[in-house]
């Protein structure tokens, strides 16, 4: 079995996570199908567990068309080696080796596999996945009852994954695996996040030169999507954007994100929250121009009444991506305080939207109760039927408006030290089944206080 130069580097690292992901047709999917079998073929009774988030993804990616497992495994098969089972998923080799075929669409059905000893995991398109999904996953990973050869003893138990940009996953899978250190750096990773080696190794088009081969006018196919933001991430494998997003068509960095500078004292300043707990909670905090001009690095500027700066964010998390960090609602309203008191010097900071959620009472009490006792009060956002989609229509025009030189409406810019908003908004997938919304399963909790924000009415607009 021959692999390509980069294919073969995933095989020698010593890196026991690894995620070879990028471009399309980088020959993601076939680099796991050969590594199952490779090692399979090398280490007797290896349990080998293969993932797609659907049945049926799995059965196309890697059962039919010319590289899928029968043709990869066929001689191999008529010689008595190899045996296909098609019901149950399993491929079982000779020398006792096993590769499952698995999936796994809902976080509950991770629980099928409590008690898999898996010594090789592999998992394809990774940002189709939850965060759940692949931490409870990667507990399954152990090696135990079986002699790895020498020369890939340290090598097991070990994970590769294969994935493109998109998708609900995208966020987590871009924070613990490409923003955290430079490509093909290998780095070890806390007791908390798994104690495993760790390593990207980008996925380029140039790493699947039978595709080139056999069908050379594929690149012009990817350049011909139309999408500007799609051709990116399929041609290129840029983690920066989501092709298909609810943002991408329209978000700019290097127009939306500004640096930070004084604001005028005739702006309103107030605040937007979205409540969390086992989930982050979101804080952000709004000035609003009244046309006034304003410094920005120097220079004189105006913008439209009713334009919105988002120029501090308060973000509730454990360190992980969308995972709360589960404070309780007077500590929050205390760091508020803290928070404004720091940044805004003695300036009214207005009461602001908030999530609805606050206001449900139990056992005589509330959120927003106890936040008002510390000193923090809301207003209630609105969240009527339909107002998802209000919600994102209104931020989309914020960010459209921004675009325009010089600008004639209302726009939306945001401070380059709101890390989260940056890291969170623009990346964003649509709702696959309603494509008015974003996908409530990513972590959205920094938009859904920019939303919240976007439809409350402008104090500086005129009607």
């Amino acid at each position: 079995m021959e692999l390509h130069p980069k294919q073969s580097e995933a095989f020698i690292s010593p890196a026991t996570e690894i995620l070879y992901g990028g471009a399309a047709g980088g020959g993601k999917s076939h680099l796991l199908r050969t590594a199952a079998v490779f090692w399979c073929a090398s280490i007797a009774g290896l349990q080998c567990y293969l993932f797609r988030r659907l049945s049926d993804d799995l059965r196309k990616n890697h059962m039919e068309g010319p590289s899928g497992f029968p043709v990869l495994l066929a001689d191999l098969v008529d010689a008595g080696h190899v045996k296909v089972n098609y019901s149950n998923g399993e491929i079982t080799f000779w020398n006792g080796s096993k590769i499952f075929l698995c999936h796994c669409q809902y976080e509950q059905s991770a629980y099928k596999y409590q008690g898999a000893e898996i010594h090789l995991l592999l998992i394809d398109e990774l940002t189709h996945f939850t965060r759940f999904i692949y931490n409870y996953l990667r507990g399954r990973v152990r090696l135990a009852g079986i002699a790895v050869p020498a020369e890939y003893k340290a090598r097991f138990p070990r994970i590769i994954c294969g994935s493109n940009p998109g998708g609900i996953g995208h966020n987590w899978v871009k924070a613990d695996f490409i923003d955290r250190a430079p490509p093909m750096a290998i780095r070890e990773m806390s007791k908390s996040e798994g104690g495993m080696l760790r390593q990207y190794i980008p996925a380029r088009l140039d790493d699947n030169p039978t595709l080139r081969e056999f069908d050379p006018d594929y690149l012009s196919r990817l350049e011909g999507l139309g999408d500007p933001a799609l051709v990116r991430a399929m041609r290129d494998g840029d983690w920066d954007i989501v092709a298909g997003g609810a943002f991408d068509d329209i978000w700019r960095r290097e127009s939306h994100v500004v640096s930070p500078f004084s604001i005028p004292s005739s702006w309103r300043i107030d605040r937007s929250f979205d409540w969390g707990s086992s989930k982050p909670f979101a804080v952000g905090w709004w000035a609003e121009s009244d046309g006034t001009e304003c410094t920005v690095n120097g220079e004189r500027r105006f913008y439209p009444r009713g334009t919105l700066f988002l120029v501090a964010e308060y973000y509730g998390w454990n360190g992980n991506p969308d995972e709360g960090c589960k404070m309780l609602a007077v500590e929050v309203a205390r760091e508020l305080l803290a928070i404004e008191k720091q940044i805004f010097k003695g300036r009214k900071v207005n009461d602001g939207p908030a999530d609805s959620a606050i206001y449900a009472v139990e056992n005589g009490k509330s959120i927003a109760d106890d936040m008002a006792r510390a000193g923090v009060r809301w207003t209630e956002a609105d969240k009527r039927p339909g107002s998802r989609k209000t919600g994102l229509e209104a931020l989309r025009k914020l960010l459209k408006a921004s675009l325009q030189k010089p600008m004639e409406e209302p726009g939306m810019f945001v401070f380059d030290t709101c890390s989260h908003f940056i890291r969170t908004v623009p990346v964003l997938p649509r709702n696959q089944k309603n494509t008015d919304d974003v996908d409530t399963k990513a972590e959205d909790h920094i938009y859904d206080m920019a939303r919240y924000r976007a439809l409350t009415p402008k104090r500086f607009v005129i009607a």
